[in-house]
């Protein structure tokens, strides 16, 4: 039932990304921008970690999940280290994904060239 759920919530958060491009003039970008602000939002509130708990891993993929990654390793090095915390625990989840990302888009830069 767990691995239903998450395929479900996968779903979910890709329908409501293809609704709002179809019926809207914002780009792929702003999507992804507003999707990142409404993970850190439910993670404040700890919604999203209720919603991780229900749906399991499949929460974790969508990029709702980023905003939920930033702001839950801010909040947990705060408590350990104040204000600092804030922005050295923001990275702390994250820094793989970013790492990943950094490193994947050189090799792909120097292995394809652009169109014109």
């Amino acid at each position: 039932m767990l691995l239903f759920n998450s395929f479900l919530y996968c779903g979910f958060v890709c329908m409501i990304a293809q609704i709002i491009l179809d019926n809207s003039k914002l780009s792929t970008g702003h999507i992804t921008s507003i999707f990142v602000c409404i993970g850190a939002f439910l993670d404040t509130f700890n919604i999203y970690d209720y919603i991780v708990r229900i749906v399991g891993g499949g929460a974790l993929l969508p990029i709702i999940s980023f905003g939920h990654s930033l702001v839950h390793g801010a909040i947990i090095r705060s408590h350990a280290n104040g204000i600092i915390g804030l922005l050295m625990g923001m990275f702390d989840m994250t820094a793989t994904g970013i790492t990943a990302s950094i490193i994947f888009a050189f090799v792909f830069s120097l292995i394809f060239k652009p169109k014109n």
